[in-house]
């Protein structure tokens, strides 16, 4: 077996375990002549570990020419609101802090994240959306929280 191979396996089943968000919809906020206009598109996203709660994520997508093809930088705006959609099931005990979703958002370097913060304390799950860089990330941010009943403690591993 060449040296590649299992380091390209693991790859692929890394990009197949991700799932990627899904498209609810989109508003244009400026037209272009060529290519796809400028959008702010929402998404929607599944919490990977805790069964019953759904993120929804808006952010600025970059059209014209390069976004057309895939070169243009997405502007660090962007938003998150998280929901209990259905009944809490956690799948194992959560870490208390744990990245949950991540998106390319430039052809080189940039990417959309949002974590998954525990508090404890509040029995709550925090989410936080923000964008990185390799060099320079934006401190523009936005966070949203979703309440756990008392009577199911969030199970948290140290």
């Amino acid at each position: 077996m060449r040296l590649w191979q299992p380091a390209a396996a693991a790859l692929l089943w890394g990009l197949a375990a991700a799932v990627p968000a899904e498209t609810i919809g989109s508003v244009d906020t400026a037209f272009k002549l060529i290519g796809p206009d400028h959008k702010i598109v929402v998404d929607v996203f599944d919490d990977p570990r805790v069964a019953g709660v759904s993120c929804y994520l808006s952010r600025a997508k970059t059209g014209g020419i390069k976004g057309a093809i895939g070169l243009a930088e997405d502007k660090a705006d962007a938003s998150v609101a998280c929901r209990q959609v259905g009944e809490l099931k956690f799948s194992a005990p959560l870490p208390l802090q744990e990245e949950v979703f991540t998106e390319r958002a430039s052809v080189f370097f940039k990417h959309v994240r949002v974590v998954r913060m525990v508090d404890v304390k509040r029995n709550a799950l925090v989410y936080l959306v923000y964008s990185d860089r390799l060099v320079d990330g934006s401190p523009k941010n936005s966070v949203t929280a979703v309440p756990v009943p008392a009577s199911l403690p969030v199970p948290v591993r140290r």
